[in-house]
């Protein structure tokens, strides 16, 4: 009889913990679940050549814009010393207009000093009228040469910088294609996936690795649509991971989407309805403290009580 009693005992406090537990476990309360993401941003390949320096492995955290890479610019480089090589020697070709026109200049000064000189002898009648004529036709001349010699030299120079320009434009083509051939990391965030080796052949736009910032990621669930009126952008809610103990991690999130489209349960996903509901998605932002990974199952309370 006591070993009855004891068990009627045993199994009242029994029933009154798993009581306990259903009531405090939030499991039967949960409002919606899902799976943890994040936004994936692949770098691809912006040159054409052997992979030099690759130093990146999977795990690695990154700040935005590192340099972690380069694609071999020789030929680049060749190239570009050769377009410097060309625009010197253009350049070097350039009329000193300056030079030229100043030994004009100088002739006329000259010639103007020697008519004034005329002009006082011809006071005292010791030049005659035709000297006078002389220098002014000579002043005249020389005025004409230098206008046409500048007009001559500026078209010449013209000719020259128009050559020079598309030059300058292809080098500036050149430097972004070596820019280009540094590989840097896109966003700051974990390298998540390593697709080519140091050492391999690339092209533009072959995929190089796969990065995330894993800070914030993003909790994609789905509601029925008699769950809707719940969910608000920008509402407080409480997002749940398993702990190896059978008890939950808790997350506040926020929402930050709602789709206005439904579709069709996901297989991955049990809600508390048929599959064959229709439900919408949305996305819950949850800092992660380096717990939450990528495809996670989780769940999501509305309001917590």
């Amino acid at each position: 009889m006591k070993t009855i009693r004891k068990m009627s005992i045993n199994f009242i406090l029994i029933a009154a913990v798993a009581l306990l537990v259903s009531c405090t476990n939030p499991k039967n309360d949960f409002d919606a679940q899902g799976n943890f993401e994040a936004i994936e941003v692949v770098t691809s390949a912006e040159g054409t050549g052997k992979i030099v320096e690759l130093n990146i492995e999977e795990g690695d955290v990154l700040t935005e814009g590192a340099s972690v890479g380069l694609i071999d610019t020789i030929q680049l480089d060749l190239k570009r010393a050769q377009l410097h090589a060309t625009i010197k020697a253009l350049e070097a070709k350039l009329p000193n207009v300056a030079a030229q026109v100043n030994v004009l200049k100088e002739q006329l000064s000259t010639a103007e000093y020697e008519r004034e000189r005329i002009k006082r002898l011809l006071a005292t009648q010791s030049a005659t009228p035709k000297q006078l004529d002389d220098y002014n036709a000579q002043i005249a001349l020389i005025k004409s040469q230098i206008i046409a010699s500048t007009a001559q030299l500026d078209t010449q120079t013209r000719g020259i910088l128009a050559e020079i320009e598309p030059l300058r434009v292809q080098l500036l083509q050149l430097n972004d294609q070596v820019n280009r051939c540094k590989i840097t990391a896109p966003i700051a965030g974990t390298v998540l996936s390593k697709f080519v080796e140091c050492g391999e052949f690339t092209t533009t736009g072959k995929p190089l690795f796969k990065m995330a910032n894993l800070s914030k990621i993003i909790l994609k669930a789905y509601v029925a649509g008699n769950q809707l009126t719940e969910l608000t952008i920008g509402q407080a809610v409480t997002a749940y991971t398993d702990k190896a103990d059978g008890g939950y991690n808790e997350y506040k999130g926020t929402v930050t989407w709602i789709s206005n489209k439904a579709e069709f349960t996901p297989k991955v996903i049990q809600t508390k309805d048929e599959r064959v509901n229709l439900v919408y998605a949305f996305k819950v932002v949850v800092d992660n403290d380096g717990s939450l990974k990528i495809g996670m199952p989780g769940e999501v309370k509305f309001q917590k009580e």
